[in-house]
């Protein structure tokens, strides 16, 4: 029997169940949890805001632990290796998407908390595949929000191809935006921090911007029209799209991240510039294991509040009223 935390419906708590998840099944690897990081992808799914929520729900999808059981058919894991799971639990490895390194685009991709039992628990299953190996460099407590927060703002500036030279612009300095400042840092972009918050600008150089914007200055955007090959949005909320997309240089990205509603832009900016607007979800496998020999090189790492695992209300609560700084990691205490 598997220990976790469930909440029995959106507005209800997290209480401590058990429950029979079966036999390991063929490439399935079993993870003894001893972190796990809380998104705000959790707080949603416990709402469910996204209609896709199945109650008992148990959350986390930033997952450092080592592994305790291997599946059969399961090559290149040993057991008591440190390993990581994130948003992705696995793919079919057989369509075209995955066949072609883009497994995280898989149509039918399985989410580690979508329809199963995440890491808010003392055990937790992945395909073997998606079951990522921890590189010596990278402490196991920072480790969980890379997996999902981390891979995620990494992987654009791969996608996209951006070059040391090139100048890159990250809207919001939060739980995504503060890992994607070190990561264009360290990339070698001139970086540039947008934010409603002029009181972040201090903390937001230090994590790597070589400027900062208070994008409460109605001037502000527009002193850096056509400016960016890459703006990088990690906010969840409306924007002046247009605005942003004046920013960009001919052929630049408007790149999404951040669940925003919706998306609207004039065309005709679009097409005088071959500037584009796209989006991406988390990374792929091999993706995922570049950003975190990445993070080992460059010493890259998520700033962490930490809370028991046994106070995972307190955690949710904090991420709630926006106090988390900047992400929340929970430590196994069963």
């Amino acid at each position: 029997m598997f220990k976790a935390y469930a909440a029995s419906s959106a507005k209800g708590d997290f209480d401590v169940i058990e429950f029979d998840p079966g036999p390991l099944g063929y490439d399935e690897v079993e993870v003894a949890v001893e972190y796990c990081g809380v998104c705000h992808s959790d707080l949603s799914m416990k709402r469910n805001e996204w209609w896709m929520t199945k109650y008992p729900f148990v959350g986390g999808h930033e997952v450092a632990g080592r592994v305790v059981a291997l599946g059969e058919g399961v090559e290149g894991l040993e057991v008591g290796q440190r390993v990581g799971v994130g948003w992705t639990s696995a793919s079919c490895m057989r369509c075209d998407q995955c066949q072609s390194g883009y497994q995280n685009r898989c149509p039918s991709v399985e989410g580690t908390i979508v329809g199963r039992h995440g890491g808010f628990a003392d055990r937790v299953r992945a395909q073997a595949a998606w079951t990522i190996p921890i590189p010596e460099g990278v402490d196991s407590v920072d480790c969980g929000p890379l997996f999902c927060g981390g891979l995620t703002v990494f992987n654009p500036l791969a996608e996209n191809h951006i070059s040391p030279t090139g100048r890159v612009a990250v809207i919001g300095i939060g739980g995504l935006g503060h890992m994607a400042l070190q990561f264009a840092n360290a990339w070698g972009c001139e970086v540039t921090a947008f934010s409603t918050s002029p009181d972040k600008e201090e903390e937001a150089r230090k994590m790597g911007a070589h400027h900062f914007l208070s994008t409460r200055d109605s001037d502000a955007l527009q002193s850096v029209a056509g400016k960016f090959d890459m703006v990088l949005d990690t906010v969840n909320a409306p924007l002046d799209w247009d605005a942003y997309v004046n920013t960009l240089r001919p052929g630049g990205k408007l790149h999404v991240v951040g669940a925003a509603p919706k998306v609207e832009a004039k065309v005709f900016p679009l097409l005088m510039g071959q500037k584009s607007i796209g989006a991406s979800p988390t990374g792929s496998i091999v993706r995922a294991k570049e950003m975190l020999e990445f993070c080992a090189r460059h010493e890259i790492k998520p700033l962490i509040e930490t809370f028991p695992m046994s106070k995972i209300n307190d955690a949710m609560q904090h991420l709630a009223d926006g106090k988390a700084r900047y992400r929340v990691v929970l430590e196994a205490d069963w």
